[in-house]
C-alpha cells in the first residue's frame, strides 16, 4: 500500500506542488507547453495507476496472491517506464540548469525507482511465498 500511494500522489506533489522540484517540471517557464503537457500526462497516470492498485488492494473478493501481482505489475508501470525513458536519444533525468544533488551517485528520481521496483519485487515473492487463499 506504500508503494501505490507513493505512486498516487509522488508525481503530483514533486513535479507540480513542491516549489523546489516543480520548479524544475510544470512551473519551468523554459519548458514549452508540449512538454508540460507530457509530464501532466505521466502526473494524471501515476495518479490513476495508484489509486486503481489500493483499489485492488482493498478488494475483498478472489485470490490475494492475484490481486498482488497484479498491484505490483500495474504499480511497476511508471517506475519501469522512468527508467526506460533514459534510453531514448536526447533525453535527460534533469535538465542541466539545475544542479541536482545524487544520493549514492544515482538521482534521487532513479533511486526511488530501484526501491520502489525492488519493494514491489518482495512484495510479489512473499504473495509467491504464502498460502493461496481469499479474503
Amino acid at each position: 500500500m506504500l508503494v501505490a500511494t507513493v505512486t498516487m500522489v509522488g508525481a503530483l506533489l514533486a513535479d507540480f506542488v513542491i516549489p523546489a522540484s516543480a520548479v524544475q517540471h510544470m512551473r519551468n517557464d523554459a519548458w514549452p507547453p508540449h512538454a508540460k503537457f507530457h509530464d501532466a500526462q505521466y502526473i494524471v497516470m501515476s495518479t490513476l495507476l495508484g489509486a486503481f492498485a489500493l483499489t485492488l488492494l482493498g478488494q475483498r473478493n478472489g485470490g490475494i496472491r492475484s490481486r498482488i501481482w497484479t498491484a505490483c505489475a500495474v504499480l511497476a508501470t511508471p517506475w519501469v517506464g522512468l527508467l526506460g525513458a533514459m534510453l531514448f536519444p536526447r533525453t535527460a533525468i534533469h535538465d542541466p540548469e539545475f544542479d541536482n544533488k545524487t544520493v549514492l551517485g544515482l538521482h534521487p528520481q532513479v533511486l526511488l525507482a530501484i526501491v520502489t521496483l525492488t519493494l514491489l519485487v518482495l512484495a510479489a515473492g512473499l504473495a509467491d511465498r504464502g498460502p493461496a487463499r481469499s479474503r
